[in-house]
């Protein structure tokens, strides 16, 4: 492990102490959540959490195992659920839920539900609280594992709680003496071994003066234990007035004595005030390490609630045993290990800046991250690619070997270099039991130089992130002292080339007798393309820009296709998706022509200028996304949020780079959103972005100079910012055509490489 990874000292806290607010009172986790399966503003929901927690708690206003867990337009909550959501797409699990219900016994989450207003509620990343229309009101905190609520219940009213342990297998067990409740549930949407469950124990502050059990839909009064498909119960208190009920609550995913353990050190004899200022404490650490000044109060809203999203995913799976040490259920064997397991991470979205803002500002993070991978394929057999809390069947790709490529080259290299090329070369070669594990149509795509279509769906879309991932492989093989399969790999990393029709300058499909697939529209989504059409897809040789725009002749013809790109109509066909669906519908709404912010593969694509001499356009384009695109309301993003990969892109760009090229080290130059950036990084290394002149019509870099000495360069090494410096930025009115036009000043291509000595 490098030294001082864990080290941040008196720097971080003396710039965290002297920063006139707490970071976290910037963010806005209600930003993105007025959304729906139709038309997506980003798809979240309020987590109150932890930055990586282990759980997460949320109002939830949808039905119970919708995965619209929280709608900014909904008016009744219908309970307070403990979630590992990362995605509507992908649903939750091990989730249950609490509600204090006020008068009138109703059970049912279709019936429990209480009216609330949003002027009544106020949500932060460290509490959450909801006067309810009725006169209860909820309050709530959350530690790693568990939380703590204070409910205040109306007046004059019978005082119920409902503990919901949902459908899928669950069991609840009421101990009045010691005002307990205890249980588990084993709900889930897949990626879980058959002995997956989430042990839970809840506490409470006052008697339980009675209580009743709901077994399916059968109601016994009185009962105290249940065990069924799905369980709930209730609770009667008799909380006096003034008074608050407190209910402390913690869970385990590896048994009932852990989730006890978690109890004891997370919230036993704590507040809610307590592990409020513990999690506030938490947050501001770790948002401290980049300290934006000089924007908005808006700007700083949406950047720091782009930064709390980040720092969500991918959750820590693993949980401290008696003794303080690591471990962890694991969600690919079933069994009990020591050390570090992360989930809930699709790695088609977040390789491409999350994972890259990780091995910078969060290296120990990293550090695990990579950890866990390796142990994942040791108990799988393949490296995870979409993982919740296992495999699950979603998006395309194997990202997975950027993530520990772009460690690797950063030096984040305490794991198993032998083990992670092993199974790095496996992920190549095999197919899991989903499509999206291992690599799908991998015989063809070696004997072909490309995966055909219709043989295979998004073939051409795998064609192209297999290249990439290829180029990955290639490089952490040659840094390792595998040379040979180093040039294996570096080869396959030019596949892209075997499906780019020259005569209309986009990537198309090919079938298994090298024709290309008839009729062509560049418009139309699906088919071989993931979640886009070609104008998205065309801009995936993330590792030879050059050699793509060679391809295209030139510079200059790339640059006339880029600029066409947010010129032209948005039109689309639906292709084989035979409807309209969300991510269609939010690019039209962009109005940025074929531009599609809203979804991973284009969102790069801005940045590209800067490899052909433009840098002036990304600089202009950036700053268009930044400001029309986010704000931190309700309808605060342009598409799917995704795990932190649409924030991050923000984060990034709004500090004045972004890294295209994961396994590079390397971050490409734009133009940074606010007069000045601290980040506070590994071995008390400091690293100051001041952007003179910065401003909404300064939006061009006039000129540059890093560290005093004049900067042309359309990109940082990795190397630049994290030994700390400064990087000084005249900025301009207008573009300055002649800065960063020369090769020398370009970013890495492997094209290029010989140019570059690298």
């Amino acid at each position: 492990m490098r030294r001082g990874i864990r080290i941040f000292g008196l720097l971080l806290l003396l710039t965290v102490s002297l920063h006139a607010r707490e970071f976290v009172s910037y963010v806005n986790p209600l930003m993105g959540t007025e959304s729906t399966y139709k038309f997506s503003n980003g798809n979240t929901y309020p987590a109150v959490a932890v930055p990586w927690g282990m759980n997460f708690w949320s109002p939830q206003t949808g039905e119970n195992r919708s995965g619209w867990m929280y709608t900014y337009t909904d008016e009744e909550i219908r309970g307070f659920r403990q979630t590992h959501q990362p995605s509507p797409w992908i649903n939750d699990y091990g989730t249950f839920s609490i509600m204090p219900v006020s008068g009138e016994l109703k059970i049912s989450h279709k019936e429990r539900g209480a009216r609330f207003s949003h002027k009544n509620e106020i949500a932060c990343p460290d509490y959450y609280r909801v006067a309810f229309d009725n006169g209860t009101v909820t309050e709530l905190s959350a530690s790693r594992t568990g939380a703590i609520f204070d409910i205040a219940f109306a007046s004059g009213k019978k005082q119920y709680l409902i503990v919901d342990a949902y459908h899928g297998g669950c069991h609840l067990d009421i101990d009045k003496r010691n005002c307990r409740i205890t249980g588990y549930t084993k709900n889930n949407r897949g990626g879980v071994p058959s002995n997956f469950a989430n042990y839970f124990i809840l506490e409470f502050s006052h008697p339980i003066k009675d209580q009743g059990v709901q077994v399916n839909d059968d109601l016994f009064p009185g009962k105290l234990t249940g065990e069924h498909d799905r369980v709930r119960a209730y609770l009667r208190f008799d909380v006096p007035e003034g008074e608050k009920l407190t209910v402390r609550v913690a869970s385990s995913f590896i048994g009932a004595e852990q989730a006890r353990l978690n109890f004891d050190r997370e919230v036993k004899g704590k507040t809610l005030a307590d592990i409020r200022s513990e999690s506030a404490k938490r947050w501001n650490e770790m948002m401290g390490r980049i300290v934006v000044e000089g924007g908005s109060e808006e700007q700083m809203a949406t950047f720091y609630s782009c930064l709390y999203r980040v720092l969500l995913f991918p959750r820590e799976f693993y949980e401290f045993d008696r003794s303080g040490n690591p471990v962890y259920y694991s969600p690919y064997d079933g069994k009990i290990h020591d050390g570090y397991m992360y989930t809930d991470n699709g790695f088609w979205d977040t390789f491409r800046a999350v994972h890259p803002l990780f091995t910078l500002v969060y290296p120990e993070v990293s550090e695990r991250i990579m950890q866990a991978l390796i142990n994942s394929y040791e108990q799988s057999g393949f490296l995870p690619e979409w993982a919740s809390p296992g495999h699950r069947g979603c998006m395309i790709g194997n990202n997975s070997l950027s993530l520990i490529t772009d460690a690797w080259v950063k030096g984040i290299q305490s794991f198993d270099a032998e083990k992670a090329l092993e199974a790095m070369i496996h992920q190549t070669q095999a197919q899991g039991k989903e499509a999206s594990v291992g690599r799908n149509g991998f015989e063809e795509y070696d004997r072909l130089g490309y995966v055909p279509y219709p043989d295979y769906v998004e073939a051409t879309a795998k064609t192209l992130e297999y290249a990439y991932s290829d180029w990955c492989l290639s490089r952490f093989a040659a840094l390792t002292g595998h040379d040979s399969i180093a040039e294996v790999y570096e080869k396959k990393s030019q596949n892209y080339r075997n499906l780019f029709d020259a005569s209309c300058g986009f990537m198309r499909a090919k079938n298994k007798n090298g024709e290309w697939i008839e009729p062509f529209y560049a418009v139309e989504w699906g088919g071989p393309f993931t979640e886009g059409s070609s104008w998205h897809y065309t801009w995936s040789v993330m590792h030879d820009v050059e050699g793509l725009a060679r391809l295209m002749g030139g510079h200059e013809q790339m640059g006339i296709k880029l600029d066409s790109m947010f010129t032209a109509p948005a039109d689309y066909r639906v292709g084989t998706y035979g409807f309209v669906i969300h991510e269609i519908a939010e690019m039209v709404a962009l109005n940025m022509g074929q531009y599609a912010h809203g979804n991973q593969p284009v969102q790069h694509a801005i940045y590209l200028y800067n490899y052909i001499g433009q840098p002036w356009k990304a600089q202009y384009h950036v700053r268009e996304v930044l400001n029309r695109l986010y704000n931190p309301g309700s309808k605060g993003y342009c598409g799917d949020e995704d795990n932190g990969q649409t924030s991050a892109w923000y984060v990034c760009s709004a500090m004045g780079f972004y890294p295209v090229c994961p396994g590079q080290p390397e971050y490409v130059v734009g133009a940074p959103l606010f007069p000045k950036v601290i980040l506070n990084l590994p071995d008390n290394k400091v690293f100051v972005i001041d952007a003179r002149n910065n401003s909404d019509k300064n939006l061009y870099i006039d000129s540059a100079k890093l560290n005093g000495k004049k900067f042309t360069r359309n990109y940082l090494s990795y190397d630049d910012i994290s030994a700390g410096g400064k990087l000084f930025l005249k900025m301009s009115a207008e573009p300055n055509l002649k800065r960063g036009t020369q090769l020398k000043d370009f970013p890495y291509s492997y094209s290029m490489r010989k140019n570059r000595c690298e």
